[in-house]
Order: structure tokens, then C-alpha cells, then sequence
């Protein structure tokens, strides 16, 4: 599945840089409309929900301006910002809570300053540095039009720091013949089938994804499964072990693993609602504990005995179906 937007939409202030250039040559070759724009986008309609879809078959590229990175725990040190938003409709993205119904797929094309920065941390840091690239968003799905993961992959494969992002995308061929020095880790967001058919919609599918893992993994790169959102609902048992089986099947015994069970904040689930009425979504808060997150926002997570079970069931699995997979985290 290979994503083109409806329109590309660019701010005036990036026009100067060749990454835009890039951009407006092969989608003018598509027949998608380039708007340029500069304060607030110009999506064209009131509605906002009306406007969240139409935002989520655009593209938008401008300068990100000079600001500190957040950090980025578990997955890295810092978050590496490159892009923000995307194009998936994933009913339960925490996206809705960082960015409301404004989770356009926007990428940035002043990356050399973003690289820069990240420099001057990894010269201050006594230890190798890892940064995320896709924190607040898929940067992959715009990667034909942009070549900002394929810089960013080179720039990492000559210093002593480690890069990684992941995505729902199987839309791997730009990311092939790209020297990266195994310094940068590829890592394929995954769900039990039910739960992708149910809520991942624009997206692909599970084997899809499993199956782009594996040729990456040939192609030399450090390759991650991110299994997210775990939902301990009822048949979550047979649902996650049947996914387990599935990836070993596909190969992938060895890749690192990350599970992150299904959290909500009162935000996301007002604006999910708003733009899935009928969604079935788990968000009760029986069942679930509050916490107050990094960013200062509190969720609802499941309780400790829960996840406790789960975190048994699921890494007993792995052991046993993957014995050569290592498991960074299990939240």
C-alpha cells in the first residue's frame, strides 16, 4: 500500500529547501495539487471531523523551528523529531490526545538542523545515545517523496549513536540500498489480526508487515516488532499467543520485541468518539488504574494484577516459540 496524499501542502518558509523541491516534482507528477500556505493550514472545511479525514489524506511539509527534544522513555533517550502525525486511521492512536483532530502527516524538511542538534547531545552524552524517529508519528508512508529517513539512516550509520522508528507501513522499497551500518533499527508496529481488522483501518495487514520485517532483516537491518496496543479484553489469551505462533512463523525469531498495553486519556477517548461513533474501543475505566504519564497528562491503564498475568502468559510464550527474540519492555 503505497500512500499518496490528495494534496501536498506546503509552507512558504520551506519552499527554499530542496527536500520540498523533491517533494512538489514527483506528486506534480501525480496530479496532486500543491497548495502553498503559511499560519494556519488551509484544510477547507469547518467540520472537525469532517477535517480530521480530509487531513489524513494530505501531506504537509514545513521548517520545524529550533526547539529542545523530549525525551522518549522507554523506547529511546530523546525523541528525533522528523515528522509529526499520520496517515493511518487507527481508532485507539494516542494521537488523539497529543495532537486532537490535527494528526496530519506532517514531515519537516529542514533536517539537517534537526541532525545538527542531534549531534551537539550525542558530543555532551558519555554514553552512545538512541534516538526514536517516530515518537509522534509514521514517518515511512511520506519517505518516497522526502528521503528523510534515508539521510537520517546514512547520517546514524557514521556515529556512535543508535537511530530506530517504527510503522504500520509495508512500504519498504525506499529504504533498501541505504548504508546504515546496522546503527538503525526498523521496527513494525503488530497486533493480533482481530484487532487490526477492528481498528486499524488504512494500514497493512498483519502479514504484510511481518513479511516486509523479514526482507528488511535480510537486507542487514536491525529489525524490532512493537506489539501495540495490547488489549486484555476477553479471548486476549488466544488472540496474542495466535500472533506470537504467527511470528515465528514468519522467520522472525531473534528481532527485539516491545509490548505496550492499551492505555486511554479522557481527551483521546472524547475525540475518538467524536470521530468513531461507533467504535467498540474498550474504554471503561473499570478494571483500569489511573496514572499520571511523562508529559504530565494522566491515562487509564490496566491494574497491576492484569497486567501482571499478561506479562506472564505472553513473555512464557516468547521464550518458549522465540527463544532468541529479546524483549525490551513489557508497560
Amino acid at each position: 500500500m503505497v500512500f499518496v496524499p490528495r494534496v501536498l501542502y506546503v509552507q512558504k518558509a520551506a519552499l527554499s529547501y530542496p527536500r520540498a523541491a523533491r517533494a512538489i516534482r514527483i506528486l506534480k507528477k501525480k496530479d496532486v495539487p500543491v497548495v502553498e500556505f503559511s499560519g494556519r493550514l488551509p484544510l477547507g472545511h469547518t467540520d472537525d471531523v469532517q477535517r480530521f479525514f480530509l487531513s489524513k489524506r494530505s501531506l504537509v511539509l514545513s521548517v520545524r523551528k529550533p526547539t529542545p527534544f523530549a525525551t522518549c522513555r522507554p523506547s529511546a533517550d530523546y525523541q528525533l523529531p522528523l515528522a509529526s502525525g499520520c496517515p493511518g486511521l487507527c481508532e485507539y492512536c494516542y494521537l488523539h490526545t497529543a495532537l486532537g483532530l490535527r494528526s496530519y502527516l506532517r514531515v519537516y524538511v529542514n533536517l539537517e538542523e534537526t541532525l545538527s542538534d542531534a549531534a551537539r547531545l550525542m558530543e555532551a552524552s558519555p554514553e552512545p545515545l538512541r534516538f526514536e524517529g517516530a515518537a509522534t508519528s509514521d514517518p515511512l508512508p511520506a519517505e518516497r517523496y522526502t528521503g528523510v529517513l534515508a539521510d537520517t539512516i546514512s547520517f546514524f550509520a557514521g556515529c556512535q549513536a543508535w537511530f530506530r522508528f517504527v510503522t504500520k507501513s509495508a512500504d519498504i522499497e525506499p529504504l533498501f540500498g541505504i548504508r546504515h551500518a546496522g546503527r538503525t533499527t526498523v521496527r513494525f508496529s503488530v497486533n493480533a489480526e482481530r484487532y487490526i481488522g477492528s481498528f486499524e483501518h488504512g494500514t497493512a495487514g498483519l502479514l504484510e508487515r511481518l513479511s516486509a520485517a523479514h526482507r528488511l532483516r535480510h537486507e542487514g537491518y536491525p529489525v524490532g516488532l512493537l506489539v501495540a496496543p495490547v488489549f486484555l479484553e476477553s479471548g486476549w489469551e488466544d488472540a496474542y499467543l495466535q500472533l506470537i505462533r504467527q511470528i515465528k512463523k514468519a522467520g522472525l525469531d531473534g528481532v527485539e520485541l516491545e509490548f505496550v498495553t492499551h492505555r486511554f486519556t479522557a481527551r483521546a477517548r472524547e475525540n475518538i468518539r467524536r470521530v468513531f461513533p461507533h467504535t467498540n474501543l474498550p474504554m471503561q475505566e473499570e478494571g483500569r488504574r489511573y496514572r499520571r504519564g511523562q508529559f504530565g497528562y494522566g491515562k487509564y491503564v490496566y491494574d497491576e494484577s492484569t497486567m501482571s498475568r499478561a506479562r506472564d502468559v505472553m513473555l512464557g510464550e516468547v521464550a518458549r516459540l522465540l527463544p532468541r527474540s529479546r524483549v525490551l519492555y513489557f508497560v
